[in-house]
């Protein structure tokens, strides 16, 4: 089986799924990058389909770009401009060719986690 590439968005200041954000995939080497997908959330606040999917899969270094502020602007929660929180990137890298690697973010007007997801 080939390895593919998901994530899951949480608004933890509402406590619901973060519907409608923007993602942006890049692939990553050195200063250089290179866009694969751009995708967005859906009601339950994952993409309709694996953002990396099998058939695109290799390992190497990737980068996902949350557009957080847009995100927050459209719910009510933009606050000060500008915003404390505005794109958020995670650079991570996938080393195992058959592993199902999952991104999640958890996101709030002033903070954000993630972690690796199964």
């Amino acid at each position: 089986m080939a390895g593919y590439l998901t994530t899951h968005v949480l608004d933890t200041a509402r406590g619901c799924p973060a519907d409608g954000l923007q993602i942006i995939l890049y692939e990553t080497s050195g200063d250089t990058r290179r866009e694969l997908a751009v995708m967005e959330t859906n009601a339950d606040g994952r993409t309709n389909s694996p953002i990396l999917p099998q058939d695109a899969f290799k390992t190497g270094t990737y980068e996902l770009i949350f557009f957080a502020g847009d995100y927050l602007r459209a719910t009510g929660q933009d606050g000060d401009d500008p915003l404390f929180l505005d794109q958020v990137p995670i650079r991570f890298g996938m080393s195992d060719p058959d592993a199902h690697y999952h991104v999640p973010l958890l996101l709030s007007p002033y903070g954000y986690s993630t972690y690796r997801g199964s």
